[in-house]
């Protein structure tokens, strides 16, 4: 007889009642917040076709895609074909790595019926095949809003804005106010590279090593690109452009040092635009700043990108930037388009860290605890009770009394149950 696994699949979690009534709230959080900034919440398929998935729009995302197997005669066939392209004929669609890549489908097929400019939410689970380890898993919830045909900057001020209040909304829970918005932009990251003597086929592999500079600071990024074969010269050219930075810079500065050719004035004057206006619209304790080093590692972005991180914690929790060109990929027509992210689960943790148990259980909450000596009119007598409570907006459950009832309390405690009624007879 086959046995069954209790455990979930690798890298994906049970939630336990705890837990979702601490996500539903941070949720609840989430969509009032975006909601009063007149973002319209829209969903997308978990599923999406593996053509989409695997466009070079979602970086290393695309190697971790969890593929999915065509069926009846189709997967007949392609089981049939040559063993030099099975991998590649077995599958046909994939689970989504991203809600970006399905928003961009999305507004593609359904926009004529859409306001222009049009601001949508997304919440939903996304899957990658990645090493599971503490903080990342295979299954995780994303929270992304965007803004879809705004070529102005009121669209990054306006995603900045809506995401740093509400999570100064969420973390002033747990007594966090102060977070740092970080901002950069893909052509100043592109022009400081050709201005150190890069050739445009190096920028993507230059980037990439720059984009660990948290993590392995200048002299690994050093090591890692002269290893990788670039001249040492060079390297070191661009890496002093950013070591002077290091000390604190602000965009016109460090633009300046790549030379008066390098870089169309007008970026800069964007961004410097959209810190300037942003520092005067987010909550008391967020500062923003201008990062020379964020790369963000998607291959879609054309333009402005930021992160926001929390003090204490090595990982961001939120994340975006401009990407133009990806829309044009489906409808053939470029389409402005910039996003933001906020990395649900990393906010989760940080409040599971700090919030107590029971949180989130608000309202008045009684446990009627039944005995199995108790008459037909006394069980009766208990639902009209539990009834006229949850009809005043309360918390009601009818429950079989256990042997171990000063155990069983403790545990509806800790599920936020504060009053006890006892039935015997």
């Amino acid at each position: 007889m086959m046995q069954f696994i209790k455990t979930p699949v690798k890298g994906m979690s049970d939630m336990l009642p705890a837990d979702m009534r601490l996500r539903e709230h941070v949720l609840s959080m989430v969509k009032s917040t975006y909601a009063s900034f007149g973002f319209m919440q829209v969903e997308t398929p978990m599923m999406e076709h593996i053509e989409n998935l695997t466009s070079k729009q979602g970086g290393d995302n695309e190697k971790l895609i969890f593929k999915v197997l065509k069926r009846g005669r189709d997967l007949e066939r392609a089981l049939a074909s040559d063993p030099e392209v099975l991998a590649e004929a077995l599958a046909d669609n994939g689970m989504r790595y991203d809600l970006t890549v399905p928003l961009a489908r999305y507004y593609a097929n359904n926009k004529d019926k859409l306001p222009s400019p049009f601001k949508a939410l997304q919440i939903g689970n996304v899957w990658r095949a990645d090493n599971p380890q503490k903080g990342r898993f295979r299954q995780f919830t994303q929270c992304d809003i965007d803004i879809l045909g705004d070529k102005t900057n009121l669209a990054e001020i306006e995603l900045i804005t809506a995401t740093a209040t509400m999570l100064s909304q969420i973390f002033s829970e747990i007594g966090v106010s102060e977070f740092t918005i970080h901002i950069n932009d893909r052509e100043i990251l592109r022009a400081a590279a050709l201005a150190a003597g890069f050739v445009e086929d190096d920028i993507d592999a230059v980037l990439i090593s720059l984009d660990k500079f948290d993590k392995i600071g200048f002299d690994g990024i050093r090591a890692e690109l002269v290893g990788n074969g670039y001249d040492p010269t060079v390297v070191d050219s661009y890496l002093a452009l950013y070591e002077q930075a290091a000390q604190g810079v602000d965009c016109a500065s460090f633009s300046a040092n790549l030379g008066s050719d390098a870089l169309d004035e007008r970026v800069v004057t964007n961004i410097t635009e959209i810190i300037e206006c942003t520092r005067d619209m987010v909550p008391a304790g967020a500062s923003i700043v201008y990062d020379p080093t964020l790369v963000r590692g998607m291959g879609y972005y054309t333009g402005p990108i930021f992160e926001i991180t929390l003090d204490g914690y090595n990982s961001s929790v939120a994340g975006g930037g401009r990407y133009d060109k990806m829309i044009g990929k489906f409808c053939g027509e470029d389409v402005c388009a910039c996003g933001f992210s906020i990395g649900f689960e990393r906010i989760i943790a940080v409040l599971k860290d700090h919030l107590p148990e029971g949180f989130g259980l608000t309202q008045e909450a009684t446990a009627f605890l039944v005995s199995d000596k108790a008459s037909l009119e006394s069980k009766m007598r208990t639902f009209e009770q539990a009834r006229a409570l949850r009809e005043t907006g309360a918390i009601a459950t009818v429950l079989p009394m256990k042997k171990n009832m000063k155990n069983q309390i403790k545990l509806l405690e800790a599920e936020g149950y504060t009053t006890f009624e006892k039935i015997y007879e």
